[in-house]
């Protein structure tokens, strides 16, 4: 978890970054920002209060790290973090040579060195990487000889950060620790920022760990079981059910004890197994076998595992529990659920 209360700001570059494909600019400021501590409050603000999630990613390259452009300039800057405005303007350009598509919009980018980030309890120096690139409009009010007039202007709004990464001073062979924020592009032009400028891939620590068996768990529930063995909707979801009361009653997690606590069968677990192997092949990840579990990542897939059957348009069921209470079958009038309970509120 990441405590901002204690960072602070030493040095502030920003460039604006245009679109290549448009033939935008990149237009380079001459020099450092100068900041007062106000504005270093704000600014502080608008950079940090996204990063909320305990997701962590790694700069990497397919065959050298240290052809990933950012993580060399970067590193440039924790070895001399006077050479931040040198470096800033390699990124700013390296950025624009990633703004290739129509959609990208051109916008400021800031590079910011920033002291005392507490990361899990460690004290680090981080490198932030921000842009932005939608402006608001807002109103001004104007006093004049006794009257009040209003204009309005464009501006950033500091409660929406479009895009950002914190590169933390830590794990500096495998890539560093990165967290990241894109708030504006959710399709294809989205990989501009994350994939291709970045060129980052998730961080192997239990967030990942938690994060990728729990989705694994899910879809070979709701899309493998069915091919191989005959499951109703209602075992499905018992499946489902099982599965999150186990990350959710157990601090640690183990493969073996999941197999025997929430699958049970032993062709099943058996085929679960295989299926293990080739999720983590087709997903280019790989999951431990033991890992403590990240109670954050745990919360945040909980909410994918949908534990509803509709039936026709207008009737559905959700199963929480107490899946004996529920029967499936078929009479002359066609298909039925019966449900037995006690109480009915």
């Amino acid at each position: 978890m990441l405590y901002t209360e204690y960072i602070s700001i030493k040095n502030t570059t920003l460039h604006v970054v245009g679109n290549k494909l448009n033939q935008d600019n990149v237009i380079l400021s001459t020099n450092s920002i100068s900041i007062n501590p106000n504005m270093e409050k704000i600014l502080s603000d608008y950079f940090l209060t996204p990063f909320t999630s305990e997701e962590y990613y790694q700069l990497y390259h397919e065959s050298d790290l240290a052809l990933n452009e950012v993580y060399t300039y970067i590193s440039k800057i924790f070895d001399e973090p006077e050479q931040l405005y040198e470096q800033s303007v390699n990124l700013a350009k390296h950025l624009y040579e990633q703004s290739t598509h129509p959609k990208i919009k051109g916008g400021e980018f800031y590079t910011v060195y920033f002291k005392d980030c507490i990361l899990d309890g460690e004290t680090l120096d981080a490198v932030g990487l921000f842009k932005s690139e939608n402006k608001d409009t807002f109103l001004k009010v104007l006093q004049q000889n006794g009257n009040f007039n209003l204009e309005s202007d464009k501006g950033i709004n500091i409660k929406k950060l479009d895009k950002g990464c914190l590169i933390f001073n830590k794990e500096r062979e495998n890539g560093y620790v990165v967290a990241v924020v894109d708030n504006t592009n959710k399709g294809v032009e989205a990989q501009y920022w994350i994939d291709d400028f970045l060129h980052v891939r998730q961080r192997k620590d239990e967030y990942a760990n938690t994060q990728n068996f729990m989705s694994l768990a899910k879809n070979f529930v709701v899309k493998e079981l069915p091919k191989e063995f005959e499951v109703s909707k209602a075992d499905q979801i018992d499946l489902l059910n099982k599965s999150l009361h186990f990350f959710k009653e157990k601090d640690t997690f183990d493969i073996d004890d999941f197999a025997n606590e929430v699958i049970s069968q032993p062709e099943i677990i058996e085929k679960f197994y295989q299926y293990k192997q080739e999720y983590e092949n087709q997903s280019d990840v790989v999951i431990d076998n033991q890992f403590a579990i990240s109670e954050a990542a745990r919360k945040k897939q909980q909410r994918s595992y949908k534990r509803v059957i509709n039936l026709d348009k207008k009737i559905q069921i959700i199963i929480s529990g107490n899946r004996q209470n529920i029967e499936q079958g078929e009479d002359e009038r066609g298909k039925f659920y019966k449900v037995y309970y006690n109480n009915e509120d």
